[in-house]
């Protein structure tokens, strides 16, 4: 090899000890930095949400219901302001073909700090009691928002909308099922001052209706504040 090789190669292989330095330090920079921890960001933050539900699809099924109801659930996480002024994530279980329109509303909700209590699907172990999941008595006293539910409609003997995964009840203390003198939950008071009540100017509902959605604070024979559905074949 002449000397004029042996220079260029000398060149290159310094040229090439030089890179390889600096990719081992940028490397090790990594190795060495911390992990972003979850604990670094206060609970109840966009970063850190408080974990009001986190169950799997299988669970949320496992309150009895025959197959043909359950083919069609998907269960998606969500994220909302709850009454304590902090963000939370939660779950809904609903048809697979309403899940942008959950999505939409639940945005509309966190931009406008709407609060909610807490999003539990029905079949948590919270809503168990007496060796059976309750219909629903549970869930509304803890003021819970849920979706697919396997149940008879309040107080008739044909299947809710619920069982179908095409209803979604949202904080029924502050928007009750009122029937002539039966007010479900027993106690609640419908006042469109207090928060996390809804109304049909409100956001979150004019949200629901753009969509095709049916709320019952718009029935005649009765209301039912916390109730939307939509039927889909």
């Amino acid at each position: 090899m002449s000397n004029t090789g042996r220079k260029y190669l000398f060149l290159f292989s310094l040229f090439l000890i030089t890179v390889l330095s600096a990719c081992a330090a940028r490397l090790s920079g990594i190795a060495t930095t911390p992990a972003v921890r979850l604990e670094q960001f206060p609970a109840g933050s966009l970063e850190n949400p408080i974990i009001d539900s986190n169950m799997s699809l299988s669970d949320a099924l496992r309150k009895y219901a025959p197959f043909e109801f359950k083919k069609r659930q998907r269960i998606i996480d969500l994220l909302y302001y709850s009454f304590d002024g902090k963000i939370h994530k939660g779950q809904l279980v609903i048809d697979e073909r309403l899940i942008g329109d959950i999505r939409e509303v639940f945005r509309v909700a966190f931009e406008s700090k709407f609060p909610i209590t807490s999003v539990i699907p029905i079949s948590h172990d919270r809503f168990f009691k007496d060796g059976k999941w309750n219909e629903d008595d549970l869930s509304m006293l803890a003021n819970n928002t849920s979706a697919f539910n396997y149940r008879l409609v309040t107080g008739g003997k044909s299947l809710s909308r619920h069982a179908y995964g095409f209803a979604i009840d949202i904080n029924p203390v502050q928007n009750p099922y009122i029937k002539a003198d039966i007010i479900l939950p027993a106690g609640a008071v419908y006042d469109t001052s207090k928060p996390g009540t809804l109304s049909l100017d409100f956001p979150v509902v004019q949200t629901f209706l753009r969509l095709g959605w049916t709320w019952g604070g718009n029935w005649k024979s009765l209301k039912d504040y916390q109730h939307f559905e939509k039927v889909l074949k």
